[in-house]
């Protein structure tokens, strides 16, 4: 099953990949709605072969997944690999420049069940895909205006 949405935004390309590249930022927003999250690589700066183990409750079961930084082409950009027992995933995150102050991000997610169970989890929600596909546009949408909204605060 796959979600994928675009938005436009009026920042520089650079500025929406430091954005979308802020890891400590997505951890702590990430723990402050109840999911635990560790770090499995020792890397300092953003890069190649970062992962994440994350846990969190999901229809009242503990769920945990693994994620991976697998691609890295700043301010281009960036793919993840996620692994868990019941699904496999991938989120692709591109910035193309539209001109100097204007940039596309065009945001895709990949999920692929690996157990009867997980199938039966991604059957449902594609029949809910409408839904779910208008919810992750907004979210995306919020995030691109709040992006927009940092970028001017700054150069105020």
């Amino acid at each position: 099953m796959i979600f994928t949405t675009k938005e436009d935004i009026e920042v520089p390309r650079e500025h929406v990949f430091a954005a979308v590249s802020d890891f400590d930022r997505f951890e702590r927003q990430a723990l402050r709605r109840g999911a635990e999250i560790s770090r499995l690589d020792v890397q300092t700066e953003p890069g190649l072969g970062m992962m994440w183990h994350i846990a969190f409750r999901f229809r009242g079961k503990r769920r945990e997944i693994q994620i991976e930084l697998v691609e890295y082409d700043p301010p281009n950009r960036m793919v993840f690999e996620s692994r868990s027992p019941n699904v496999d995933g991938q989120m692709i995150v591109d910035l193309v420049a539209l001109s100097p102050h204007r940039t596309r991000l065009r945001l895709e997610i990949e999920l692929r069940p690996t157990t009867l169970a997980a199938r039966l989890l991604v059957q449902s929600m594609k029949l809910a895909k409408g839904n779910l596909n208008k919810r992750f546009k907004i979210r995306v949408a919020e995030y691109a205006k709040a992006t927009e909204e940092s970028y001017r605060s700054r150069m105020a």
